[in-house]
């Protein structure tokens, strides 16, 4: 899904209180992480992910691994934390996804 600056920043400022709720650590990102990724994905929509500091993955290459290998949209990156979101097929967990910001 490719989302405007103003969607970004509405998932941005959404996230903003929210804690990781995945590491990654010294086993490193690999495929069957990114699909428990979008599974959590399915019915929260937006979470953070934690670069743990005994890994070698850098954000910019945990990035690029989670959205060539799914759908999920990385919002954010700060520091060690990347910030993902991925609208849900099912209405009643559509919650960030109802309020985004509508593109021009």
């Amino acid at each position: 899904m490719k989302l405007t600056g103003k969607q970004k920043r509405f998932l941005r400022a959404s996230a903003n209180e929210m804690s990781p709720l995945f590491q990654i650590g010294k086993n490193g990102l690999t495929v069957e992480m990114v699909k428990e990724f979008e599974e959590s994905l399915e019915n929260k929509e937006l979470m953070k992910v934690q670069l743990l500091q005994n890994t070698e993955w850098t954000t910019a290459e945990a990035k690029e691994f989670i959205e060539e290998h799914s759908d999920i949209t990385v919002v954010q990156t700060i520091g060690k934390v990347l910030v993902l979101f991925m609208p849900a097929d099912e209405e009643k967990y559509q919650y960030y996804s109802s309020k985004l910001p509508k593109s021009n």
